[in-house]
């Protein structure tokens, strides 16, 4: 089994809601949330990625957090890994600091030398149903009213990692609770199913899983990439013979290895690498 360590930001980190973040709980024990910059050097303005690491919506993973950075830094992108709240909180809140969080690296995108229409969203298990979520839902909820909220907050590609999708049969049910609360409605669970939210407005998508994963069943993503075919979404899906679930960037793994550079391939088409 991959060990799983949580993340800890480092002293670098940004916060991305001006004052007291909206259904802030200090009771709850977590710090507010924010972004750690990675930035990627370039003559001219380069694309980012924001990377959310997983951890069933109760932690973040470390694994999947500053390594995968580093990685996209290597192709010229700039990163920043987003400490987004977990359970207790409820949804919509990690909805809403995942989109705060693109928004405020577009309202940045000056500064940092960021081209705004160049801006993903990278999720690991758990992390990779929030960047879905990020790339399928785009109803209206209440935030904050400044200058970054004014900033679009659809991302420009999705990559999904063994990414739990569906709050149906092939549910990762601890993410589910702790996203949702014990035993939520069934109109919650389908709307929160992300394979059910794919529309026109949805996001490119590159998607990976293991076959045998024992944690997220592969067929989370079969279910996302069969939407997405059927509304037309550009997407690429990578199914990998066998490996665990939490591989991260698998440097080495016999299987799963490839799915780094099949991604970097898949950036490069879409116009992300330089």
């Amino acid at each position: 089994m991959t060990e799983i360590f949580p993340w800890t930001p480092p002293s670098s980190s940004l916060p991305i809601w001006e004052g007291t973040p909206p259904g802030y709980q200090p009771a709850f024990g977590q710090p507010v949330p924010t972004i750690t910059p990675y930035h990627a050097s370039s003559s001219q303005p380069r694309a980012a990625v924001v990377v959310l690491p997983g951890g069933g919506y109760g932690m973040k993973a470390a694994h999947e957090a500053e390594p995968v950075a580093l990685w996209l830094n290597t192709l010229g992108i700039s990163a920043f890994v987003l400490d987004y709240r977990v359970a207790p909180y409820r949804h919509p809140i990690p909805l809403l600091d995942a989109r705060r969080a693109i928004q405020f690296v577009r309202c940045h995108a000056e500064e940092w030398e960021i081209d705004p229409e160049r801006v993903g969203i990278l999720g690991f298990s758990a992390g990779g149903h929030l960047a879905s979520t990020a790339g399928t839902h785009f109803e209206e909820l209440t935030g904050a009213d400044d200058a970054v909220s004014r900033f679009p907050y659809r991302p420009n590609a999705m990559i999904l990692c063994y990414p739990v999708i569906s709050f149906g049969r092939y549910r990762h049910h601890g993410s589910m609770e702790n996203l949702l609360g014990l035993n939520p409605a069934e109109d919650l669970r389908d709307h929160l199913s992300n394979e059910k939210q794919v529309s026109d407005q949805t996001s490119p998508a590159f998607i990976w899983h293991t076959a045998n994963d024992q944690a997220v069943p592969v067929e989370n993503s079969l279910l996302l990439a069969a939407a997405l075919s059927e509304h037309q979404i550009p997407y690429e899906l990578h199914i990998f013979a066998s490996g665990e679930h939490g591989t991260g960037m698998a440097q080495g793994h016999p299987y799963a290895g490839p799915w780094s550079d099949l991604c970097a391939r898949w950036l490069n088409n879409l116009g992300f690498v330089e």
